[in-house]
């Protein structure tokens, strides 16, 4: 696996961006950008192109339903892992059918996070 790849994580939870931060570049990621709404993810979606975008689905300003939908049409084959602390199934199933790749239920911790990106590596 190549560790130089970039990461996208979009949380409006500023402690989600620094648990984020401290897990994956202790693990050698590196993370090309944060946002903390579904507008500020798809721009920085089309300016940086990440390897594994993480992003949460529920947020101010564009959810990450919304989000995931705009990040298709750039890229229908980006890996989009989506994040929840609700467990909301219609929500869950809604962004599957869009295309996130993996869902993952907050919180999460270091080796979850890590065995995810081991995952989309290696094709699922």
């Amino acid at each position: 696996m190549v560790k130089s790849q970039k990461i996208l994580v979009v949380d409006d939870s500023s402690t989600v961006h620094k648990l984020m931060k401290k897990y994956l570049e202790a693990e050698g990621f590196q993370i090309c950008g944060y946002a903390k709404n579904g507008k500020e993810a798809v721009e920085l979606f089309q300016e940086h192109r990440p390897h594994i975008t993480f992003m949460d689905i529920t947020m101010p300003v564009m959810d990450g339903i919304s989000a995931l939908q705009e990040m298709r049409k750039v890229d229908p084959d980006a890996s989009i892992v989506m994040l929840s602390a609700m467990g909301d199934e219609e929500l869950i199933q809604q962004a599957k059918e869009i295309g996130a790749t993996i869902y993952l239920q907050k919180p999460f911790n270091k080796d979850k996070l890590v065995d995810t990106i081991n995952k989309i590596e290696g094709g699922q």
